[in-house]
């Protein structure tokens, strides 16, 4: 049965991964977003900023100029942002300080590794040594924790809540980034793209490292249709939303039988999304509305993060005797 100690320890797990989860979401977006506007007009740069700032929902009060290095130095460095790159790799980083005990020294090295190195580069030497060095570098030390976290932590509870935190994060952020695509959709989803449009959907297969996968999947030819089938409904590819809510029920699964908290809430939470997905045809998602169903995908994600927050990290004592 989990202790009160055990409780905090899981809770910092889970958020330690969902930081970090964020913050190479949001770097991988910004990588892409700066690499297509070297190929793409002023006017084209401006809407896709706009869209980036509703993917990563920043709030309003915080994206009042929207001119590039503006935003960028809001998203990426800017402290008063909490979901900034620098502000969630610094909580990650926190939160693993405070549970060194449960993790390996490789695991804390790595992360302490990542925050310096992102403490020691001003936004002006970002931005004029070129973004793309350093957005690419932050993607491969999230990517790298990621590595050592599996390769030399004992994969218990600890594991699993630091997976959950992972996968919850990727389907929300996921849901979020890929209806910001489909909700200003002006064609027939299955027809297919080209001149500047292909490169805003190359842009969001990028985002979720889907590109090449896609191609082998179909082809370089792009249609809106086949984006929305591999990106959602994909079972193999680890940043599918099908891939993620499995991954979320597997992980609340187990740690269901390692804690001895049977807790049936958040496993049917995620059981239910998981079927959604793994039953859905893309011509009647798309028939319906991509943009309502993925609307959909993260209230439930929502619903689940609550279930945990409740089950595993706030529950009463008496709920805890009698599980």
């Amino acid at each position: 049965m989990m202790t009160t100690m055990l409780s905090r320890v899981a809770d910092t797990l889970y958020w330690m991964s969902r930081y970090l989860e964020r913050a190479e979401h949001t770097t991988r977006l910004m990588d892409v977003d700066l690499q297509l506007g070297l190929d793409q007009s002023p006017e084209s740069t401006t809407g896709r900023w706009l869209r980036l700032i509703e993917a990563l929902r920043v709030p309003a009060s915080l994206t009042g100029n929207t001119d590039g290095a503006s935003l960028a130095h809001t998203l990426t460095f800017s402290r008063m942002n909490p979901s900034s790159i620098v502000s969630c790799v610094a909580s990650a980083r926190e939160n693993l300080r405070h549970v060194r005990e449960q993790c390996s020294s490789e695991m804390w090295e790595q992360l302490n590794r990542l925050y310096l190195q992102m403490l020691g580069t001003s936004p002006d030497e970002a931005w004029i040594l070129g973004s793309h060095t350093f957005y690419r570098s932050v993607q491969e030390g999230a990517n790298l924790f990621q590595g050592i976290t599996d390769s030399t932590m004992s994969h218990g509870e600890g594991w699993h809540f630091i997976q959950l935190g992972r996968y919850v994060e990727r389907t929300d952020n996921l849901a979020a980034l890929i209806g910001t695509y489909f909700s200003r959709l002006a064609q027939p989803p299955d027809q297919a793209v080209e001149g500047a449009e292909y490169l805003e959907w190359v842009g969001l297969l990028k985002c979720c490292a889907a590109f090449e996968a896609y191609c082998k999947a179909y082809s370089a030819e792009l249609r809106p249709l086949r984006v929305a089938e591999f990106l959602l409904l994909n079972s193999e590819f680890p940043h599918s939303l099908r891939f993620s809510v499995e991954s979320v029920h597997a992980a609340l699964r187990l740690v269901g039988e390692l804690t001895d908290r049977k807790m049936s809430e958040p496993v049917r939470l995620a059981g239910r999304l998981r079927a959604t997905l793994s039953f859905s045809q893309i011509e009647e998602i798309m028939a319906d509305g991509a943009y309502l169903y993925l609307e959909n995908v993260r209230r439930e994600c929502t619903q689940i993060h609550a279930a945990i927050q409740q089950i595993y990290f706030t529950y009463s004592a008496e709920s805890a005797l009698v599980a």
